[in-house]
């Protein structure tokens, strides 16, 4: 559990980085996001991301419903992260060393995203528990018992019936002698 808590918050570092990388030193933000409706779509767009890729990933074989509601999820977590972050964290970095700006913790990508996406991350990768060979050999056993049982029908009486049923199976003539 552990492990995959490690590895969930690495992987989201790195997604957050790189969304930050693009938005820094692609579109030029070093200064912070120009407007607030900024961050909060690149909070969505790193939740999303974070959801397709953490956990189960959307390329598994069992895995796009799950992976399709964690970026849903994902988005909508992330819109709430980036809002607590520019609400409550009033922390200023400087973070001009890395060439990323200088500011407030919620109004700067290379500080926010990687943490967004790390938090979701690790909430990922801890919901996604491997299934073991024994569970698999329990699915297996139990869908091939239902299928050999599909064809047979059962029928469960109560005790009532079970006396009726029991009477009408009688010979009409032993009814008659006995009554």
């Amino acid at each position: 559990m552990l492990k995959r808590l490690i590895i969930g918050l690495i992987l989201g570092v790195v997604i957050g980085g790189v969304v930050a990388a693009v938005l820094v030193q692609g579109l030029g933000w070093v200064s912070g996001f120009p407007y607030p409706v900024f961050a909060y779509l690149a909070a969505a767009a790193t939740g999303v991301i974070t959801g397709l890729v953490a956990g189960k990933p959307i390329w598994a074989a069992d895995g796009k419903i799950e992976a399709g509601l964690k970026a849903f999820f994902g988005a909508l977590l992330g819109l709430g992260a980036m809002f607590a972050l520019r609400s409550w964290a009033n922390v200023h970095l400087d973070l001009s060393m890395l060439k990323a700006g200088e500011g407030e913790l919620g109004n700067l990508p290379a500080a926010a995203l990687p943490i967004i996406a790390a938090v979701l991350a690790g909430f990922y990768e801890l919901d996604n528990s491997p299934s073991t060979d024994a569970d698999k050999k329990d699915d297996a056993g139990s869908a091939s018992s239902s299928k050999k049982g599909a064809g047979k029908k059962v029928r469960v009486a109560d005790e009532d019936e079970s006396v009726e049923d029991e009477e009408a199976d009688e010979p009409v003539s032993a009814k008659k002698k006995g009554h």
